[in-house]
């Protein structure tokens, strides 16, 4: 069984709140009858994703009370022997949703989608910021290799970030460089929506043109090796969406992450 979790958090947004209402219009459009519950390798999954709610976090700025409620939160899932899909909230939230799955697996690989690398050592003195969760990931030893795709917007103290913790990192026109058939071990997948051309998610605080195309996004999916152990997905605001496309959007991916789970456990 695969578990869908909201974590309503927006309060770590270095631009704009919106994103605690994530979790809700993802929802939302998992419930549309425009679609079915089959994902593109016809395996039917909605019934095997079970809906346990949100996360109770206050929604606090900085606050590791927040952070450790996440933790938690997931850390109950996995004991359950749950396969975990997150629904956010600002990508903050990924932070504490690794430090669940460092306790369970002593390996992990994460391939993370994003216009931006997430790896600022600090930003505006919020060790928590939503630009920083791989920063804090990696000094918290949450992972054994971080795989980033997409990015394009890289400064130069997130390359120096980078280097320091071998980092690989792939632009948007470098995905041919990326080899799935290198990934050993449990993968877990976080994907900033940003990390896709505004053309197919306007719907994010941070609008990046030159991002992935939704096709180039779901062959990367379909091409990860087992086991996907767990996923997020992160940073749709509902304020910014258009006939909600963006929730649409994510929608897809949650059903093709438990496609993915279910076809290589």
């Amino acid at each position: 069984m695969i578990s869908l979790i909201g974590i309503p958090l927006d309060a770590n947004s270095s631009h704009l709140v919106g994103p605690a209402k994530g979790p809700a219009a993802i929802r939302a459009a998992l419930s549309s009858d425009s679609h079915n519950d089959s994902a593109e390798s016809s395996v039917v999954v909605m019934p095997s994703v079970h809906d346990v709610g949100d996360v109770n976090v206050a929604n606090e700025k900085g606050s590791f009370s927040d952070a450790d409620l996440i933790t938690a939160s997931i850390a109950e899932q996995l004991a359950a022997a749950r396969q975990v899909i997150s629904l956010g909230g600002d990508h903050s939230v990924t932070y504490p949703i690794l430090r669940a799955f460092r306790d369970v697996y002593e390996s992990l690989t994460v391939v993370h989608i994003d216009a931006h690398p997430d790896i600022y050592d600090d930003l505006d003195g919020n060790p928590l910021s939503h630009a920083s969760p791989f920063a804090r990931a990696l000094e918290d030893g949450c992972m054994t290799t971080l795989v980033q795709l997409g990015i394009r917007t890289a400064t130069p103290h997130q390359l120096e970030q980078a280097e320091r913790w071998n980092v690989t990192m792939h632009s948007a026109r470098q995905l041919n460089r990326f080899d799935p058939s290198a990934l050993s071990g449990p993968v877990y997948l976080s994907i900033d929506l940003d990390g896709l051309d505004p053309s197919v998610a306007p719907g994010v605080s941070h609008h990046e043109p030159g991002g992935l195309t939704m096709r180039e996004l779901l062959d990367i999916i379909e091409s990860l090796p087992g086991p996907l152990v767990g996923a997020d997905v992160v940073e749709l605001n509902p304020d910014r969406d258009l006939i909600e496309m963006t929730a649409m959007v994510g929608a897809k991916l949650v059903k093709e992450i438990a496609a993915a789970m279910l076809l290589r456990r």
